[in-house]
């Protein structure tokens, strides 16, 4: 095809609408570099892109990795670190980026095209024409500090994961997988060994190697102006064609151009160790090889029959292993698209004693499975209800395509016609449909039972974590001793010095070439809201959607909130208010919801199992879940979903009246989900990030709180009480959830929100009168408890409680602390709050700068918590949680004392980021739905808030931010007014503690175990005493004040 504009550089080659989605996609190509361009044209308010180079290395450098996060660190036109981001985020965008095995990914992610298309080129010379400096290696990629501790953003990073028991799993998984002459046997994330002695150099020329426009792709999603957009790129290729290798000069494409993996030629099995103090449950992993990713019939068949053996409940490796056999908490698979497809199942929380048993239990399943006649109607069932999950993707993603236009890019032609073929229809689920079932069986034994595999038996080792811990020690001693102090002098120096290199002042008058773009190209969704029942109570509405739902009221009582969008599908939500659950049964809510859609029914007389029930939905809807209303801003709140073609709508309420009223609490499911469960906490509690926001649950949350009753530190004991309870007097539990049930499902307690095309509804209200019927619909409906009212004291007036808690299975530090702040969105101060935390955390902004630029730690963040009255501050994954908690605390000082001043192009580029944050939360017709409900019913604003907001928001002073920070910022970061939480190695405990009491804080030393609560069930003695001994082999000083009953709920 000829360029697709006069005046640019590209040709298209090709374009076409896909039958399923509400969008086209169009594939161009430079003429003159090579590059592609993929766009992906769809309505709303943002505009996201992918800028994705094909990239493949053949050792564990981490070359790929550094070079990722050096590129943002200036290029040849704008030579300073952090420009682009400073750019970026005055044109409402934010950047980021990701590295995988096969490609390097950077996103940009944008409200409004203009902003897009001012970013653009520049963003794409930081990936041609980084500056890559050796300054900007030293801090950005290893150094070892003046203390002779080894630091460094990415080397942090990957200290945090290297031995981890996922890391430590796939990585051996790898090399068994592939020679060393496949790219893929690699962690391109680097080694920390590697990384300690990776070069500028080596950095340098793999960037020469691979960052040539010819290997890129830029994937766009959004309102796109294509002509704008093709101009901007054919001027941006002129600008770089003199310091780039020759387009036409010889180059290998990564993947396609390498050797191919070969076949395995044996099966392997293999135990890895992993740090771990509770050595009770490890993990297996199973991998085999699949078809080319490029066949794209049979990589849906595949798909398809993972779908079958492991998809579900229902599935027949899930249902006999995790639901008959006990012996894992879970079966997943995954599949890895190469060249050759990688296939992985993954077994989690098997007994250690027993993970080889388990293992051969695995290919008995398969084998018996492929012996017998497979269940076609439920297998087309499978394949019906894939293609239905792929149009549903189409509407609700943000992003939709991005991940197949990616993955074309690396492994298929690069015409596109590849690209047309995967996307414009779904004809090969048709296809499928007609296979026999003797093909299916076939393809079992082909890819997975007659295939050789490698089996990973991850093992947890107390021994290993005492050994790695005492060996980092160790090495670190040594290299302070090697040093001496001259030399730690020296390094102290020379990491001062490439700081002050990296940090140089960004000219403004660079930063004032670019204009704040304007907001006009920022398309939003609209809804339109109707009510029916004791919703229309919030105030009568006057649009053509009430009118149709008022034709179909017959004064149906229910509160039902209606968000009319355009969509194919009807999603159908109910909130539950738990204020009527007495607070002992709170904890039981993680067995009733997890047991929800998976117990045995009661219909027309007869009992539907629960694996029929499952194929059953899977067959009528495209999703179902329960949870807590986190996404409504009020997790104490329960939820319960189900989405269906919006053909389907009276299905999805008859099924929530089935699954409510008729749901059969059956002994055996309700102990092996309690099992399952149960299995689950050591993993959870390997986890220094969960297992800082479990303690901070526990701590600020009443015990009343529903979220404090289902988090791991409660079902940690309790759920061993309900085991115990169910060998013992079995009776008591069943009571209990159906005393839970009948507390929940009062009509006072039930509010419906549909989000549909109403106008495809054939009888939007009436067809919840059998639903209805179940409720006592005399009792006035109740307001929705407010999370202030469920915290503790310490959780309503922080300041008296610091805790550090070490953890073996983790190599770094996480920190949290905790003061008061705004309850109400409407609070007088919220706008300058809002802009002081956009402000401090903008990318490249002061808290940027100072912490995670020089290496103390991968990232930090203030959040502010309305609807619990609380402003936090977090340091995740740090060599040492104290260094980086200091540092920020002197950034908030310095903004306070007038030390620093407010820049006022900052400033501005803070206002555009809550710009950005409106626009993300209506990145989508169902996010647009659901801010509509939150911002009417939970929030109680006017429906001009948003414009009333951004109004308040620019009108901001300088003083103001500034008092701001004095008065709701800084008391989050000192001693007196908040409440700190840290999880570290072990190693790091001392010091840790010690920087903290420099800072005023009083510093408790507590296991995990300290903050547990049994809410008053009876756990077997010899239970507790398993989880006090685990303590004790941590080796942790139990020391500190007085015990403290107080409980904690984040609203983070």
């Amino acid at each position: 095809m000829p360029s697709a504009d006069s005046r640019s550089s590209f040709r298209t080659l090709q374009r076409f609408t896909p039958d399923y989605a509400p969008c086209t996609i169009t594939k161009y190509e430079s003429e003159r570099t090579g590059m592609s361009v993929v766009v992906v044209d769809r309505e709303g308010p943002k505009v996201n892109g992918f800028f994705t180079l094909a990239t493949e290395i053949h050792d564990d450098s981490g070359a790929p990795h550094t070079l990722e996060h050096l590129c943002f660190m200036g290029s040849k036109s704008y030579r300073y670190k952090g420009v682009l981001d400073k750019l970026a985020t005055r044109a409402y965008s934010n950047t980021n980026a990701w590295t995988a095995t096969d490609h390097t990914a950077y996103t940009l992610d944008t409200a409004g095209w203009d902003g897009f298309a001012q970013i653009l080129p520049i963003y794409l010379e930081h990936l041609i024409l980084p500056t890559l400096t050796d300054a900007g290696c030293y801090t950005e990629v290893h150094h070892v500090d003046g203390s002779g501790h080894d630091a460094g953003v990415v080397y942090s990073e990957m200290q945090g994961v290297q031995n981890s028991q996922g890391e430590l799993m796939e990585l051996r998984a790898k090399r068994l997988m592939y020679p060393e002459s496949v790219g893929f046997r690699y962690e391109t994330g680097g080694m920390m060994e590697q990384l300690r002695v990776l070069t500028a150099d080596r950095i340098r020329k793999f960037h020469r190697d691979m960052y040539q426009p010819k290997n890129l792709c830029l994937v766009i999603v959004g309102d796109v102006d294509h002509t704008d957009l093709l101009q901007t790129l054919t001027k941006f290729e002129t600008t770089i064609l003199d310091d780039i290798p020759r387009p036409d000069a010889p180059f290998r494409r990564p993947w396609v151009g390498s050797d191919p993996a070969p076949p395995l030629t044996k099966s392997t099995l293999e135990f890895v160790e992993f740090p771990e103090e509770d050595e009770s449950s490890g993990e297996i992993t199973i991998s085999f090889f699949g078809p080319s990713c490029n066949d794209l019939l049979y990589a849906t068949a595949l798909n398809t029959l993972l779908v079958y053996l492991a998809g579900s409940s229902a599935s027949v490796l899930e249902n006999t292993l995790v639901e008959k056999d006990q012996v894992a908490s879970a079966v997943y698979y995954s599949v890895e698209i190469r060249p050759t497809i990688l296939i992985q199942f993954a077994l989690s929380s098997v007994a250690t004693e027993r993970l080889q048993e388990v293992e051969g239990r695995f290919f008995e399943v398969l084998k018996r499975t492929a012996a017998n006649q497979l269940d076609m109607t439920y297998l087309r069932d499978c394949i019906a209800r894939e293609r239905l999950l792929i149009k549903d993707s189409a509407e609700s993603s943000s992003t939709p395509f991005s991940e197949p236009i990616i993955y074309d890019f690396l492994f298929a032609e690069r015409d596109g016609s590849m690209l047309k073929k995967d996307l414009e229809n779904l004809n090969e689920f048709d296809e499928l449909l007609l296979w026999p079932e003797n093909k299916w069986r076939q393809l079992i034994k082909l890819w997975l039972l007659d295939a050789h595999h490698v089996t990973i038996l991850g093992k947890p080792s107390a021994m290993l974590s005492r050994k790695l811990k005492s060996e980092e020690k160790a090495r670190i001693e040594h290299q302070k001793r090697t040093l001496g102090r001259e030399g730690l002098e020296a390094l102290g120096k020379r990491l001062a010095q490439a700081k002050a290199e990296n940090d140089k002042d960004i000219p403004q008058a660079l930063l004032e070439k670019f204009d704040v773009p304007s907001i006009k190209s920022i398309h939003f969704i609209g809804t339109t809201t109707a009510r029916s029942g004791a919703a229309k109570k919030l105030g009568r509405l006057q649009n053509k959607i009430q009118k149709l739902v008022d034709s179909d009221d017959t004064e149906a009582p229910l509160f039902i909130h209606f968000e009319h969008v355009q969509s194919n599908f009807a999603h159908v939500n109910l909130i539950i208010s738990t204020e009527a659950v007495p607070i002992e049964l709170r904890p039981l809510l993680s067995v009733y919801l997890e047991n929800m859609f998976t117990s045995p029914i009661e219909r027309d007389g007869n009992r539907i199992e629960f694996e029929q029930v499952i194929m059953e939905l899977e067959k009528d809807t495209v999703g179902y879940d329960t949870g807590l209303g986190n996404a409504l801003g009020n997790p104490e709140l329960l939820t319960m979903r189900i989405s269906v073609e919006v053909e389907k709508y009276a299905s999805a309420i008859q099924w929530l009246e089935e699954i409510i009223w008729s749901g059969i609490f059956d002994l055996e499911r309700i102990a092996s989900t309690t099992v399952r469960l149960l299995a689950d906490i050591p993993e959870a509690k390997r986890s220094g990030s969960n297992m800082l926001s479990a303690v901070e649950v526990m701590i600020h949350s009443a015990p009343a709180s529903v979220v404090r009753a289902r988090s791991t530190l409660v079902n940690a004991l309790y759920l061993k009480g309900v085991r115990h309870l169910l060998k013992e007097n079995p009776n008591i539990i069943i009571r209990q959830l159906q005393q839970l049930r009948d507390a929940l499902f009062e009509f006072q307690n039930i509010r419906a929100v549909v989000v549909a095309n109403v106008e495809k509804l054939s009888k939007p209200v009436s067809s919840w009168k059998s639903f209805t019927a179940h409720l006592d619909t005399s009792r006035p409906l109740n307001p929705m408890e407010k999370r202030l009212s469920r915290l503790s004291e310490a959780g309503r007036n922080p300041g008296q409680l610091s805790y550090v808690i070490p953890m073996p299975t983790i190599d770094s530090s996480f920190a949290l602390s905790v003061a008061s702040g705004p309850s109400s969105l409407q609070d007088a101060r919220m706008p300058a709050l809002m802009v002081a935390l956009s402000y401090l955390d903008a990318v490249e902004g002061p808290m940027w700068v100072a912490v995670r630029g020089t290496g103390l730690a991968y990232g930090t963040s203030f959040s502010r918590h309305t609807e619990s009255g609380q402003v936090s501050y977090s340091v995740y994954r740090s060599p040492n949680a104290f260094k980086a908690f200091r540092t920020g605390r002197s950034v908030v000082e310095d903004f306070v004392s007038g030390k620093t001043e407010l820049d006022k192009l900052a400033f501005e580029g803070a206002i555009s980021s809550i710009v950005l944050g409106f626009a993300d939360g209506q990145a989508t017709m169902a996010a647009a739905a659901q801010m509509s409900f939150v911002r009417q019913v939970m929030r109680e604003l006017p429906e001009d808030w948003n414009e009333r907001m951004l109004e308040k928001v620019r009108g901001v002073k300088v003083e103001e931010i500034r008092a701001a920070m004095e008065d709701m910022v800084l008391p989050v970061l000192t001693a007196g007014t908040a409440n700190l939480i840290v999880t570290c190695a072990p190693v790091m405990e001392e010091e840790v503690v010690k920087g903290f009491q420099d800072l005023g804080f009083k510093p408790e030393v507590r296991p995990l175990t300290y903050f547990q609560d049994d809410y008053g069930i009876k756990v077997p003695l010899d239970e507790k005493s398993e989880e006090e001994e685990d303590d004790m082999l941590d080796g942790v000083d139990i020391r500190g004040g007085e015990d403290d009953d107080s409980s904690y709920e984040s609203d983070s």
